[in-house]
């Protein structure tokens, strides 16, 4: 069977809906695509007819996603983007293997080197660029609200969700075990879900880390203060010598793999993270300072532990900063991810990292795009069930009716019963004091009702 051909308008359309990884409204796409309705829905019609998309509901409670043969025949197409790259697969150019081959050579052939000063002393804000300037303001195009909001908005925005993936994909990266489902799971349950383990005490520590950073830093901005406390608050309770929790590293690490050593001077390691924070601040494109600050944190290791999970998140700092999409690190191979810093660590090239970075900040753009533009978009089964939501919360929480007996007193479609039945569930579980007054409950009354387990 032949693949039909995709444009670019359908390519973009499906890589979109990959990446958000569930059902999407048309409204959604709308926004996050930047094109009028009537373009969208002809993109629908041609996909759907071609067996790349599923419809999922009708009228208002129309979502798409798209199918195994999206899959398949975007695996089998170059890229929109320069990185060659299929979903959920990162392939290196051919500018960047024989960086690759080199670092694939065993240890034994690699000459020995040290932390050179000069990849950091040489770098002038906004006269050079570790990133190719094209690629960065590109990049940064695709990444940046349109809206006039306040720092860290975007962040704050999609944060359920970036709290899962980058919590997740960073500790996959350290080797953690747990699943992306585990995590969902684990963050929903909190801490007293059981046994902290090291991996969900990773987990854990990933999580407040990054709440942690999109709450200080549109406030403190990128400080040095603020790197430190982030190490600390990832290495918690993980490290034997607490000592080494929020310090600059006053001993020796070596970096498995590589033939590279850091400085052991501690002077020139605080020194050094003073100037890389101080040329971040100046540096104008958000993208451009978010990958010199990951490879350049990386490189440094200025802490005893938990230097590249550090610099993973503190990658989100300047996005933060300008309201561009966070960088989640999904879908990258840690065989990948030791290449593009072996790379940094070894020979101070870039290339490798400069096409990885690439490849997960595009997916990243994608994916918060599209949710994003899906939480602007009124849910229709929420807005038609309004005062049925509010009568079935009241019948709960105020008269002590089961969620059953609830749906019994109200009329709801039968189409639109088990959906409706999820929603009602899933805002029992998120009721608290704090937001208990959109459904007319007194305070007191929820928190009577919470206090009793929740009982529905």
């Amino acid at each position: 069977m032949t693949t039909p051909a995709l444009s670019p308008r359908h390519d973009a359309l499906l890589r979109l809906l990959l990446a958000a990884g569930e059902p999407v409204q048309p409204g959604a796409l709308e926004q996050a695509l930047q094109a009028s309705r009537p373009t969208i829905n002809r993109a629908l019609r041609d996909l759907l007819a071609s067996g790349f998309l599923e419809k999922l509901g009708d009228g208002r409670s129309t979502r798409y996603m798209a199918t195994d043969a999206a899959k398949a025949a975007l695996g089998a197409l170059p890229s929109a983007a320069p990185t060659p790259a299929g979903p959920g697969m990162l392939q290196w150019s051919p500018a960047a293997l024989p960086l690759v081959e080199t670092l694939r050579a065993p240890l034994g052939t690699r000459t020995p080197v040290g932390y050179e000063s000069s990849f950091v002393d040489n770098y002038i804000p906004n006269q050079s660029s570790l990133l190719p300037t094209q690629l960065a303001t590109d990049l940064f195009n695709a990444a940046r609200s349109r809206d006039q909001q306040p720092a860290g908005t975007y962040a704050r925005e999609v944060l359920e969700q970036l709290l899962i993936d980058l919590s997740w994909s960073s500790s996959r990266l350290e080797g953690n075990n747990k699943s992306l489902l585990d995590t969902r799971e684990l963050f929903e349950l909190g801490e007293q879900a059981g046994p902290l383990d090291e991996d969900t005490l990773m987990l854990f520590n990933h999580k407040n880390a990054i709440e942690f950073m999109v709450d200080a830093v549109p406030t403190e901005g990128i400080t040095v203060p603020v790197i430190v406390d982030l190490q600390a608050k990832l290495m918690k309770d993980l490290l034997k010598d607490s000592r080494d929790i929020g310090s600059i590293r006053r001993r020796v690490v070596n970096i498995d793999g590589s033939v590279y050593s850091p400085s052991n001077i501690p002077t020139l390691l605080e020194e050094t993270l003073k100037s890389i924070i101080d040329k971040v601040r100046h540096i104008r494109n958000p993208v451009e300072a978010a990958f010199f600050l990951w490879v350049n944190l990386a490189y440094l290791q200025p802490f005893a532990d938990g230097n590249k999970r550090t610099s993973r998140l503190s990658a989100n700092m300047p996005l933060l900063l300008y309201n561009c999409a966070p960088l989640s690190f999904l879908d990258v191979e840690r065989t990948d991810y030791a290449t593009a810093m072996l790379g940094v660590y070894e020979q101070r090239n870039v290339a490798a990292a400069v096409e990885l970075f690439e490849f997960i900040y595009r997916r990243s753009i994608q994916k918060y795009s599209v949710l994003r533009a899906s939480l602007a978009v009124p849910d229709p089964l929420r807005a038609r069930y309004r005062q049925a939501l509010n009568e079935l919360m009241q019948f709960v929480v105020l008269y002590g009716r089961t969620l059953e007996d609830a749906f019994s007193e109200v009329p709801v479609a039968a189409a639109d019963l088990a959906a409706l039945r999820v929603i009602a569930n899933t805002e029992l579980d998120h009721l608290e004091q704090y937001n208990c007054a959109r459904y007319n409950l007194a305070r007191g009354m929820t928190q009577r009702w919470i206090d009793a387990g929740r009982l529905r």
